[in-house]
């Protein structure tokens, strides 16, 4: 039986409302065949945890989260060579979905078990590590009201989130920023909302936010011309139909690096979905398969490096 450590952000969105989240995922692991230890502790010390997993010299170490939670779980293992094992227990489950990774807790817990490594670019921002997108401007302000109204349920809850949604495009102004690719004199750029990808967004009918390769070595900045609620609208219209990088409203340029400086004296800018406040110039790097992940033997749709270490 392997040994792995587990960590559990109980403050997950897939969590929510659970009375045992560790003893229901220590179940899940050891029904699986793997020797689950798990490290005690509430979610503001999610990190301390982390390094604490990493002490624990197991096989690989297993983060039960979202998105969030497993950057800051890769911000401790890239470039150390352990694996990560990845429990979907978040809203969204972005990474997860790219990955193949199935979203049932007892699916995901038996391709831990059974699965392959393999290894997956990692970005940063002065420093910060992200593994789908690190966004500024709009949608980072309606994010983390998001993040204000995490665990609120019901209908209020619902109806809280909608309104701070519109205030937010209502009252945020657009950035102006300056921004240079791989080193090149910088442009001027004026926008309500700016992306950076770990590797390209692909389209395809129905797919929304989906990547088909996390290998890529690159970054890709995107940035909207416009951004408001019928915007965003026609937007998710043109993704389920495969058509929205051929929609005017889109920039989109691939590099290896990415400087954003502002005369702001802060950027508040939302990695993988989780608020960061950080001093400008904001520079963007990628780390080439620094992050050795466990994912579905032979993941179909999944285009990783063809060298695979299984687990078994």
């Amino acid at each position: 039986m392997r040994r792995v450590a587990v960590v559990i952000n109980a403050r997950s969105g897939g969590l929510l409302g659970r009375g045992d989240p560790a003893g229901e995922v220590a179940g899940h692991l050891r029904a699986a065949g793997l020797e689950a230890v798990i490290v005690p502790g509430d979610a503001p010390d999610l990190g301390a945890r982390l390094d604490r997993a990493v002490a624990l010299g197991a096989d690989a170490v297993i983060v039960g989260g979202g998105d969030g939670s497993i950057a800051a779980a890769a911000q401790r293992l890239a470039g150390t060579g352990i694996a990560l094992g990845i429990l979907p227990l978040g809203t969204m489950n972005m990474l997860a979905r790219d990955l193949g990774l199935p979203l049932a807790l007892a699916d995901a817990a038996a391709v831990l078990a059974r699965g392959e490594v393999r290894a997956i670019d990692v970005a940063e921002v002065n420093g910060h590590a992200f593994l789908c997108m690190s966004v500024l401007g709009l949608p980072a302000a309606i994010g983390r009201h998001r993040e204000r109204q995490r665990g609120a349920g019901g209908l209020g809850g619902r109806l809280r989130l909608a309104l701070g949604a519109l205030r937010a495009l209502w009252r945020h102004p657009p950035l102006r920023l300056d921004v240079a690719l791989d080193g090149a004199p910088p442009r001027r750029l004026r926008t309500r909302a700016l992306a950076v990808a770990s590797n390209a967004y692909a389209e395809g009918f129905g797919s929304f936010f989906a990547r088909e390769r996390l290998d890529r070595g690159e970054l890709v900045l995107y940035r909207a011309r416009r951004f408001g609620a019928w915007w965003i609208a026609r937007m998710l219209a043109a993704m389920a139909l495969g058509a929205w990088r051929r929609q005017p409203g889109i920039e989109e340029r691939p590099a290896r690096s990415i400087t954003v400086a502002s005369r702001r004296r802060a950027l508040r800018v939302m990695n993988d979905g989780e608020a960061l406040l950080l001093a400008p110039p904001l520079r963007y790097a990628i780390r080439p398969r620094a992050l050795r992940v466990i994912v579905p033997a032979a993941a179909a749709g999944v285009r990783l490096p063809d060298a695979a270490a299984s687990l078994a």
